[in-house]
């Protein structure tokens, strides 16, 4: 069963013309993090290498193609976390840097700290050497035609955000059985400047513990935090609930009690893995003894060989 990674896209409902690149995506990402694991990498390895590769498509709101906020600017958020020893490292608000999740891994590797925000991150990033790139480099022709869509008065981001380009993660168990977690975003369409959702908040963007297993979501950011979604889905896995159960018991809470809706990515420290979502769609892909698997709507579950 061991190594496995599953990756997510995002989740919502993403327009046709867009659903093929988000599929296509993925599983490219599934097959980046498990050709790590054939030259030795560790869980850690796999899904940063997963998410860069997500970071680096224009497709996804993480990285390059990331939305703007109100002010037509990318501020980005991405978490680490290690099930080993629960060392974390995260980043806010951060600007001008390709690879945010890279340098969250910074942050936990580093530091003694969790978490840098915005101009602090930045000049983390500086002193470890990061380049630094323009910002028109990580904006979309798409991400800005959205963004000043959303600027018209009765314009619901909310609604519009849903999967229309999603929040990147993934989630990985090496042969060793330590799991580990990766969640990359944007954030929200024309949020306000400084805005922070759940991707870099541990227990709520991603969390992962060798004792119960790993998480990382995508969904609506300020419904995922009121429920501490990642953390949630741990405890209901500890209770002794399958990756399944527990993610679905914890997405019907969320969406019964905050009428948040939102996906997971799930693994436990044995390899069984699940994609799970409440929104109409989430891209997702898992490598698992050399096969992959992917998704894109409820019950679907296609294979071929890596």
């Amino acid at each position: 069963m061991l190594p496995v990674v599953v990756v997510h896209g995002g989740a919502g409902h993403i327009p046709k013309d867009r659903a093929q690149l988000s599929c296509a995506g993925v599983r490219d990402a599934a097959r980046a993090g498990y050709t790590v694991f054939k030259s030795g990498g560790s869980a850690m390895d796999a899904v940063v290498e997963a998410v860069t590769v997500l970071e680096n498509n224009p497709a996804y709101n993480a990285g390059r193609g990331s939305v703007l906020n109100v002010k037509g600017e990318v501020e980005m958020d991405a978490l680490v976390m290690d099930g080993r020893t629960l060392a974390s490292g995260a980043v806010s608000a951060v600007r001008r840097v390709a690879n945010p999740i890279q340098l969250a891994r910074m942050v936990m590797e580093k530091t003694s700290h969790l978490c840098l925000t915005a101009e602090g991150a930045l000049q983390f990033a500086r002193a470890m050497g990061v380049s630094e790139v323009p910002e028109e480099s990580l904006i979309t022709d798409y991400a800005r035609m959205r963004w000043r869509k959303n600027l018209q008065p009765g314009a619901n981001p909310v609604e519009c955000q849903m999967g229309k380009m999603g929040t990147v993660g993934a989630v990985a168990v090496d042969v060793e059985g330590n799991v580990a977690c990766a969640t990359s975003t944007g954030g929200m369409i024309n949020k306000m400047e400084g805005r922070v959702g759940d991707t870099a908040c541990v227990g709520c963007g991603g969390y992962a513990d060798n004792q119960s297993g790993a998480v990382s979501p995508t969904g609506h950011g300020e419904a995922i935090m009121k429920v501490t979604l990642s953390r949630l889905i741990l405890f209901h896995m500890e209770q002794g609930k399958s990756p399944e159960e527990a993610s679905d018991l914890a997405l019907d809470y969320m969406k019964e009690r905050v009428q948040g809706l939102g996906g997971v990515v799930v693994v436990d420290p044995k390899g069984t893995w699940a994609a799970r979502f409440s929104s109409l769609q989430m891209a997702w892909a898992a490598a698992q003894q050399d096969q992959l698997h992917y998704g894109l709507y409820h019950g679907e579950d296609f294979t071929e060989p890596i």
